[in-house]
């Protein structure tokens, strides 16, 4: 296989956690004064949580910034703790990576404890991770991924041999300007993805495996 490692980013492309975000969302500005609902939520979708929090103080809740990201990410990573809602036929594909001998990595921006709880829950199927409390530039910026790549020993003109996959404007960003085989996952995101960079689109994990994604580094490399 020309295919050396695959980095995956959390929120609606390893699993469907948009709602969770929502729910907290809409539970903290309704407890403190404010109106919120899941379209403004999706209207957020893939932003840093204080662009959330300041977006939810514009429409009357009377936390501070600092107040709502604690709260939240709370409220979620309490939820991920009880069950990770996984996107269906995710494991499936790390799975087929781990036998095939190609490492999965997770490139988040969640803070760790979001990290360590997918790595406790995700039988060993991830070789590590970068997360948003690491010393790095958080995406757009192809840091994040350039410093898991790092981490396995991947040089960054072996990038194109590696696949990215991303849901977000700012992930997608972030994967192309890394120089990986950016693949974007459209099925669990509402927000217009198209046109970022991407070398291919999905809509599920249907047909994927270790060889599938094999396939997509060597028609981008043309071998």
């Amino acid at each position: 296989m020309l295919l050396k490692a695959v980095f995956w980013d959390l929120d609606g492309t390893l699993i469907d956690s948009e709602p969770l975000w929502h729910d907290g969302e809409i539970e903290i500005a309704h407890a403190n004064g404010g109106e919120w609902n899941e379209e403004l939520g999706w209207m957020c979708s893939g932003t840093p949580v204080p662009n959330v929090a300041r977006n939810m103080i514009e429409r009357g809740c009377k936390l501070s910034v600092e107040e709502i990201d604690k709260q939240l990410k709370d409220y979620v990573f309490n939820a991920e703790v009880r069950q990770l809602p996984w996107i269906p036929g995710v494991r499936e594909v790390l799975h087929s990576l781990k036998d095939a001998g190609i490492p999965s990595m997770l490139v988040t921006t969640s803070p760790r404890r979001m990290a360590d709880n997918i790595m406790a829950q995700s039988e060993g199927l991830f070789a590590g991770y970068v997360c948003g409390d690491d010393p790095y530039e958080h995406k757009p910026n192809p840091a994040p991924y350039l410093a898991a790549a790092a981490k396995l020993g991947i040089a960054k003109e072996d990038m194109a041999k590696c696949v990215v996959l991303e849901d977000s404007a700012v992930g997608l960003q972030a994967g192309a300007a890394s120089g990986a085989t950016l693949i974007a996952q459209t099925g669990w995101i509402r927000t217009d993805n198209s046109g970022l960079g991407q070398f291919a689109s999905i809509d599920s994990y249907d047909g994927i495996d270790a060889h599938a994604l094999d396939a997509f580094v060597r028609q981008r490399l043309g071998a």
